[in-house]
């Protein structure tokens, strides 16, 4: 049973994410288009344990594929990356006590990751061996 719980989840959530990095990542290479690629991940891969372990290896490996995105697609100007929010406000996290993270925060965090100011030139000086 576990093992194909973990096949499902892994099926459910990798090849997505792999295909639209592999389309977006092509399509700007291709138009020689510098920019950004950035997703929306979770917090699991920060807090192990925290979530049941075939979604966690599944979040990991999204990890993976970013940072693998990364060292492809930053010799073309494109970063890759992603925002692992936590708490967001859902009718579901409505009665948690404290500072509560907002969708506006979310969108704020993939505006600067977006942006020109996030890169600080390092993708400019990055040899790879290529």
């Amino acid at each position: 049973m576990y093992m194909e719980e973990f096949n499902n989840t892994m099926l459910t959530n990798v090849p997505g994410m792999a295909s639209m990095i592999k389309h977006a990542g092509r399509a700007m290479v291709e138009r020689k288009i510098c920019g950004s690629i950035v997703y929306t991940e979770t917090v699991v891969v920060a807090l192990g344990g925290s979530a049941p372990r075939t979604y966690t290896t599944s979040k990991h490996a999204l990890v993976g594929l970013v940072q693998l995105a990364c060292s492809e697609l930053g010799a073309h100007g494109i970063r890759v990356n992603c925002i692992s929010p936590f708490g967001v406000t859902t009718p579901l996290a409505c009665n948690l006590k404290g500072t509560v993270l907002k969708p506006a925060h979310i969108a704020e965090a993939a505006l600067f990751l977006a942006s020109d100011e996030v890169d600080g030139g390092f993708t400019e000086n990055l040899d790879l061996g290529s």
